[in-house]
C-alpha cells in the first residue's frame, strides 16, 4: 500500500468503533495529483446521502501538468461500496453520537482507497486519560528497555 494522506487528529478526537475500506470516483487530474501526494483529509468527513456514500470536505490539490482540464479542489466525491456494506454503515449511524470519519488516503493493487471508520466523539476527560495512558506505556516501555541492555 502507496499511503497518501492520513487524518492523525482524527484518533485523538474519536473512538474508532469499526473500520472499512470503499474505492472512491475520481477525475483522471485528480488520481495524478493525488501520485504527487497532494490530497488533505483532516477536515474532512463522510455523509450518506440516499443508499450512496460521499466523501465531504476532501481537499485534493491542482495537478502541476493539468492544463485547461483542471479539476475543483474541494467537492463532494463518492465512495464505492457493496450494498450489504451501506446498509450495516446505516444502522450504525442511525445510533446516536456516531459518524463516518476518514483516516486514510492510499493506492492499492493502482486504484485510490478510502479507510474510514465508524467513530464516537471522545469527552475531553477520554482524551487526558488517553494521553496519561500513552505516557504510562512509554515510560514502562524505557525502563525495560534500560533493563534489558544491562
Amino acid at each position: 500500500m502507496n499511503i497518501i494522506a492520513t487524518n492523525r487528529k482524527a484518533r485523538h478526537e474519536y473512538h474508532i468503533l469499526n473500520k472499512f475500506e470503499a474505492g472512491i470516483v475520481l477525475q483522471g487530474s485528480e488520481v495524478k495529483a493525488l501520485r504527487e501526494g497532494k490530497a488533505n483529509v483532516k477536515e474532512a468527513y463522510i455523509r450518506l446521502c440516499g443508499h450512496e456514500l460521499y466523501i465531504v470536505g476532501m481537499h485534493i490539490g491542482d495537478y502541476s501538468n493539468a492544463g485547461y482540464t483542471a479539476h475543483s479542489a474541494v467537492h463532494d466525491r463518492k465512495l464505492l461500496m457493496h450494498r450489504r456494506e451501506l446498509s450495516k454503515i446505516k444502522k450504525a449511524i442511525e445510533e446516536k453520537g456516531k459518524t463516518l470519519i476518514p483516516l486514510s488516503l492510499y493506492f492499492k493493487n493502482n486504484r485510490v482507497k478510502v479507510e474510514f471508520g465508524l467513530a464516537q466523539g471522545k469527552k475531553l476527560w477520554d482524551k487526558r486519560k488517553t494521553k496519561m495512558d500513552q505516557d504510562v506505556k512509554r515510560q514502562v516501555d524505557r525502563e525495560m528497555k534500560g533493563r534489558i541492555k544491562k
